[in-house]
């Protein structure tokens, strides 16, 4: 049964999470991706290979592969298992004239081995000298413990790990070595029990359900397994976000009003908002965790020439 006097109490934090987010900046509402808890994406590498279970359904492959041969996709010309590195886009943040929450190598990984040590010290050149706040997510956490110490984490700088069961909780240790401002893990897709999870450290938590077109394939997210992490991370102040639960199927909240629901009756401005809501719905027990870090100071113009 859920306590109404919970829930009010945690949709006041959550509010009050997002409000200290807008106190200490003001970020671009226009979002230039669908992921509800970045505004863009940014990609000077592109391309992955498969490293742990978490990896079967990659979103990116399938991305990845729908682009080859668009002539206007020409940075997927290559194979996805065929990792490679773009100079261009290093230009990219220099040009945004808005404040931006930015998600680096959404279709990659930055810390992958293929990615050379020189191009990653370039990509951090870009961060520091640019007043964005950019989420660095990896699955290569052992990669990304080792040239910390010799890179610039700036505040604007988060660093994240991707945890999709407990088998792989050690990446949380590599990234408690990460002298990032905000440190964040992403338990996404949540495909296995996690247990007590050593939140140390930790200042944000990413959940959500296995999404993707092939059924059969996915991995259903077990609710108990959201609710233990959320209730972990509400007793270590943890900023909790529930992105979706990947499926209707897998939610277990049938009448969640979070649930997309498109019918023939509805017009065409209404199908659209519908398939807009999260995958399956996003609340648990009654309530959606949206909850951001509070977001460290970082004071950087940009470049007069790019603000006119």
């Amino acid at each position: 049964m859920v306590n109404n006097n919970n829930m009010k109490q945690r949709e006041n934090t959550t509010m009050k999470n997002i409000e200290s987010l807008n106190m200490n900046i003001e970020i671009s509402t226009l979002n230039g991706t669908k992921i509800e808890w970045t505004d863009e994406t940014w990609n000077p590498v592109v391309g992955c290979f498969q490293i742990s279970s978490g990896c079967k359904n990659c979103y990116a492959k399938t991305m990845h592969r729908r682009h080859v041969g668009n002539h206007k996709q020409p940075k997927y010309i290559k194979p996805f298992e065929e990792v490679m590195t773009w100079e261009s886009e290093l230009q990219k943040p220099y040009q945004w004239k808005k404040v931006k929450r930015v998600f680096v190598c959404s279709m990659s990984d930055l810390f992958n081995k293929d990615v050379p040590t020189e191009f990653i010290h370039k990509v951090f050149d870009v961060m520091n000298n640019t007043p964005h706040y950019y989420q660095i997510l990896t699955k290569r956490s052992e990669r990304l413990k080792e040239l910390a110490p010799e890179l610039n984490w700036t505040p604007n700088i988060w660093a994240g790990v991707t945890v999709e069961n407990g088998d792989h909780l050690n990446r949380i240790d590599d990234l408690r070595t990460v002298p990032a401002s905000i440190r964040f893990i992403s338990f996404e897709p949540l495909i296995g029990e996690l247990g007590d999870v050593n939140l140390k450290g930790i200042h944000w938590a990413i959940a959500g359900g296995e999404s993707g077109t092939s059924f059969k394939s996915l991995r259903p997210v077990n609710g108990a397994w959201v609710v233990s992490l959320k209730n972990q991370c509400a007793k270590e102040g943890v900023a909790f976000f529930f992105k979706q639960w990947g499926r209707k199927e897998f939610n277990p909240d049938p009448n969640d009003p979070s649930i997309p629901r498109v019918s023939k009756e509805m017009s065409d401005a209404e199908k659209k908002l519908e398939k807009s809501k999260p995958k399956g719905g996003n609340q648990v027990d009654g309530v959606p965790y949206r909850e951001f870090p509070k977001f460290p100071k970082f004071q950087l113009k940009m470049p007069d020439a790019l603000c006119a």
